[in-house]
């Protein structure tokens, strides 16, 4: 039998034929999608991000770059958006640097800043320490977010740390804290372009209560501030000062164990006792301590059950800052009354056995740039979103909810001047920000409810269908969110009852570049010694603060203009890295032996007194 196989043959190449046409056409296929695909989800945004990184090389003003990808190049866009920022901030220090050369001025610029700690500190890194930390981590709609706490220290201290590196210990005060830093408390930061360390410290609920809610700022805070409110003294409280003290003096110890004659900038009236922990057991540190806040006279603090105790513990440094002269005679003088020691009023020192501590004042200031890559907010834009389109006139404050600032009395006085001048009723409005602060003690809760109480009081009598005299916004807002309103507004209200320096009327001067708007500025502030160009007023005089608005408004923009770029110049020249290069010069050039041999008193209070 035979068997024709022919058709099997030609069968089976025709099925190899049409599988490798198939084939052929998927094969086709898949290329053009894998084509598309890299196309659009990898050499586009590549292409995107090298024409972004080009254009910031350019020096070109560009939008942070947005990736559709997170996944894929989330990092590598957060790594180019770093490196680029980078260089653009160091061709604009260039060039500024360069500026300032031809036009033979010496202004304190970032930069310069930063190339001066290199050469005065070396390798050895700057430890700050504050109660306030520059970044916290909240839980916000169940995801965990960074924020800027509402706060002036934080708004100096910040461009400082970024200018010299080193390392910030501050509290852990974000109910996400310890989820975002190590099993040390520690993270870099800014968290988009790490340039520092943040060391966070954790305190027990008890102890945050007794040395920051009760000793702190029930006792000392009014106690240094003259606005007639009772200091509250505990003995508990001063038990848990000392305590967080200690705690704060063995994180900054074990920070610099490594570092040979360490520096350490110790801020404000939370950490008196610090110091002399500190020099006890790094005597060859240079320690500085900042006052942020008045000194009042001798009798005022003498209150204080445990004045000795904390004047020692301050002793302990080589160097005491104040804002002003004024704070350091009290200084000087509540020591030399209550401490045995030899005080010398011409070189401005205390000296104890055989360890000197001078005390200077240092006038606090703001980074000439408020914020980077400020927020392109139109007047138009700005007012639609406050639901006050036909607005005349923009008035602003930014505030903590805290009775030193005079709020009452600043919304009193808008009342006032909206009763006496009733030609500006639908043409000026008050935006007042406003951002709780100590919400657990009980004055706090009583000046929040007495504001409330004022604003309303004040818009029931003089609001209209389409108007409202105060807009009060009352919550956090972060630098983006204020930039707006310094930027747009035609005044700024600075009433503080009492204040160490206030940096807010410094913020809103440097935003100004157009040299527009007016400040209406306290005179207990330490700003008004140097913004001699503000309208000074007294917040205690209604009367008075109301002629000081007419008169903002009423103002010739020649001569608005002319203050404004006065008082510019001033901030321009007196800002944050000039103020941090002073202070490190000042405590580098304290005699070595002075910084060597430390105190010789321990924080035991001393039984005699120096006539």
């Amino acid at each position: 039998m035979f068997l024709d196989a022919s058709d099997l043959r030609r069968a089976e190449w025709e099925r190899w034929q049409f599988n490798a046409i198939r084939f052929l056409v998927l094969a086709l296929a898949l290329s053009l999608i894998a084509w598309l695909v890299v196309r659009m989800s990898v050499t586009r945004p590549m292409a995107r991000m090298a024409g972004w990184t080009r254009a910031l090389r350019r020096g070109q003003t560009t939008a942070p770059l947005e990736m559709s990808d997170l996944g894929l190049f989330g990092p590598m866009a957060r790594e180019v958006t770093v490196l680029a920022k980078s260089l653009h901030r160091a061709q604009a220090a260039a060039e500024e640097e360069a500026t300032l050369r031809l036009s033979g001025e010496t202004q304190w610029t970032e930069e310069r800043l930063k190339q001066f700690a290199k050469l005065r500190l070396g390798e050895a890194p700057l430890v700050v320490v504050s109660n306030r930390e520059p970044v916290r981590h909240v839980r916000r709609n169940g995801k965990i977010v960074a924020e800027t706490p509402a706060s002036g220290l934080v708004t100096a201290m910040d461009p400082v740390m970024r200018a010299c590196g080193g390392v910030w210990v501050a509290q852990g005060s974000g109910d996400a804290d310890r989820e975002s830093a190590d099993d040390r408390g520690r993270l870099r930061v800014p968290l988009d372009d790490p340039r520092y360390t943040l060391r966070r410290v954790y305190l027990t609920p008890e102890e945050e209560a007794g040395y920051y809610g009760g000793f702190s700022n029930e006792g000392l805070w009014p106690l240094c501030h003259i606005v007639h409110t009772r200091p509250q003294f505990r003995p508990d409280d001063w038990n848990h000062y000392r305590a967080v003290n200690e705690k704060f003096a063995a994180a900054v110890l074990e920070e610099i164990a490594d570092t040979e004659s360490p520096m350490v900038l110790i801020q404000d009236y939370h950490f008196a006792l610090l110091p002399a922990l500190v020099k006890r057991a790094r005597p060859d540190s240079r320690t500085a301590i900042f006052w942020h806040i008045p000194w009042p006279n001798f009798e005022s603090f003498s209150i204080c059950p445990w004045q000795d105790d904390l004047l020692l513990g301050m002793l302990g440094a080589d160097l005491i800052g104040f804002h002003t002269q004024y704070y350091c005679n009290n200084f000087l003088e509540t020591v030399e009354r209550a401490i045995e020691g030899r005080t010398d009023w011409e070189r401005f020192s205390m000296t104890r056995g055989r360890h000197t501590t001078y005390v200077k004042p240092f006038p606090i200031s703001v980074a000439p740039d408020f914020v980077d890559e400020p927020p392109a907010t139109s007047r138009e834009a700005l007012l639609e979103s406050l639901g006050i389109p036909s607005a005349e006139f923009l008035g602003v404050g930014v505030e903590r909810l805290d009775y030193t600032k005079g709020l009452p009395e600043r919304f009193r006085a808008l009342g006032r001047f909206f009763e006496r001048y009733p030609e500006y009723r639908e043409r000026v409005v008050f935006v007042q920000l406003a951002a709780p602060s100590r919400s657990a003690l009980p004055r706090y809760q009583e000046i929040e409810a007495e504001v409330d109480d004022v604003v309303s009081s004040v818009n029931a009598a003089y609001q209209t269908k389409r108007w409202r005299p105060i807009v009060y916004l009352k919550r956090h807002h972060d630098h983006r969110d204020i930039y707006p309103y310094y930027r747009h507004a035609d005044f700024c209200m600075v009433t503080s009852l009492h204040d160490g320096m206030n940096l807010v009327a410094k913020e809103f001067i440097s935003v100004r570049g157009d040299d527009d708007g007016a400040l209406i500025l306290s005179q207990f502030t330490g700003a008004s010694s140097e913004l001699r160009d503000a309208l000074l007023v007294n917040p205690y005089d209604v009367d008075a603060m109301a002629d000081a608005i007419r008169d903002a408004v009423e103002m010739p923009a020649e001569e608005r203009r002319s203050r404004m770029g006065r008082m510019r110049q001033s901030v321009r020249e007196q800002n944050i890295y000039r103020w941090a290069g002073l202070l490190l010069a000042e405590l580098r050039h304290i005699p070595e032996e002075a910084a060597d041999k430390g105190p010789s008193a321990s924080l035991a209070p001393s039984a005699e007194r120096s006539t």
